[in-house]
């Protein structure tokens, strides 16, 4: 089992915060880093959260979550080994080729660290401030992650499509391998299908288990209808931190495990990510 910690939030945004979590991580073993992202927030939207029972997000609409890209290229810097993780990055709100160039030059320097976890979002007006249509933002990120692996993986790029196009297009540098990987945020039955369709991974977050076990059946479900192997999609859940919870998602066939910092503060994240690493990581990976 692998374990990854969702970091970049509010008491980790500043620097110093951010190189005490990541730092903490890279030395202690865990594999892979994850952030959060909102451009913003509008005050007092009305859109409801699918990740929250009550519908709307944890803490309040002005706290600070800072850029995916630029959080993550920071703490690069002063890591070695950990993979860098967006879970997720709201992908049809974006322009897709300044991503895949922002991306690839953080998988360059990085030394090919990275895993895109891309999502279809679900915030209406955050779509509306950045002047993104909300509507068939699904087909708009479907799209999006072919193009993405266009431009990462060929020569000399040629993409058509309904909402991104261009021709003989270089787009340097590209990422390590010329590929990252790609794993679909979302627990919705859509999700799923997308992740068995495209994805490199399956990121539906944890609800209960028999919600996770319905998405990971429609994500299998689909990886064989469209004639890809299931087993290779990799399923990351989130908020487990007993043994036992560990061993039920293994069996589900979960290979990744996210969990919090564990820690408010930066003086205590390094004993706390320790503590479950001892009590956790090392009974069950």
């Amino acid at each position: 089992m692998k374990f990854g910690i969702m970091a970049a939030n509010v008491v980790f945004a500043d620097g110093e915060g951010a190189k005490a979590v990541a730092t903490a991580a890279d030395d202690l073993g865990y594999e892979s880093i994850w952030t959060v992202e909102h451009v913003v927030v509008p005050a007092d939207y009305q859109s409801w959260d699918p990740y929250s029972k009550s519908g709307k997000m944890g803490g309040p609409d002005d706290m600070s979550i800072p850029d995916s890209f630029t959080w993550l290229a920071y703490i690069a810097a002063v890591t070695k080994q950990i993979k860098l993780a967006t879970g997720v990055a709201i992908l049809p709100q974006r322009n897709v080729v300044y991503t895949a160039k922002e991306l690839a030059t953080l998988d360059q320097l990085s030394g090919g660290r990275v895993i895109l976890g891309a999502g279809a979002g679900w915030m209406k007006e955050e779509f509306d401030v950045l002047g993104v249509p909300f509507e068939r933002r699904g087909e708009r990120m479907d799209e999006y992650i072919k193009a993405l692996r266009v431009l990462w993986g060929d020569d000399k790029p040629n993409f058509e499509g309904e909402f991104v196009s261009f021709t003989d297009t270089y787009c340097r540098p590209q990422p390590v391998n010329k590929r990252i990987p790609i794993h679909i945020g979302g627990r919705s039955d859509r999700a799923a299908r997308r992740a068995g369709e495209l994805g490199d991974g399956f990121f539906p977050g944890r609800n209960d288990e028999a919600v996770l076990a319905h998405a990971i059946d429609v994500m299998r479900r689909s990886a064989e209808k469209h004639g890809r192997d299931p087993d290779a999609i990799e399923v990351t859940a989130v908020g487990v931190t007993d043994p036992a919870g560990v061993e039920k998602l293994r069996l589900l066939g979960v290979s990744r495990i996210v969990i919090p910092p564990l820690a408010r503060d930066k003086d205590s994240v390094r004993g706390a990510l320790e503590s479950f690493a001892n009590d956790v990581m090392a009974k069950v990976s």
